[in-house]
């Protein structure tokens, strides 16, 4: 299993930047592939960026691309997502995730942490 959690939410303004760290403890981190989820008031959730643990290959939500940035760092357990130029459609609880296979839901959640972008 594996544990994690976020942090680095908060409030900003409009156009401005946030990066948002998830800790993991447990079995390697680097036989995961993970992800960042959000989810905003009255809305389903939805995926924001996953990292594959196979290759590394990337992807992105249409509307976070070219804004928003996923990194892993393997050795320190520890995934992230550098966000600029935000947007007030930004805000929600953002979430990390892990799954133990590219063919299985992703089941180790997060607790979650605030983005509230004010325009």
């Amino acid at each position: 299993q594996v544990q994690l959690v976020e942090s680095g939410g908060g409030l900003v303004q409009a156009g401005g930047s946030l990066t948002l760290s998830c800790a993991a403890s447990g079995r390697s981190f680097s036989q995961y592939t993970v992800g960042w989820f959000r989810q905003a008031p009255g809305k389903e959730r939805e995926t924001v960026s996953t990292i594959s643990r196979s290759d590394g290959r990337t992807y992105y939500a249409d509307s976070v691309k070219g804004r928003f940035t996923i990194s892993r760092d393997n050795a320190k357990n520890a995934m992230y997502l550098q966000m600029n130029g935000l947007k007030p459609e930004d805000t929600a609880v953002y979430y990390c995730a892990a799954r133990i296979s590219d063919l299985l839901p992703y089941n180790y959640w997060g607790q979650g942490t605030q983005v509230t972008v004010s325009s």
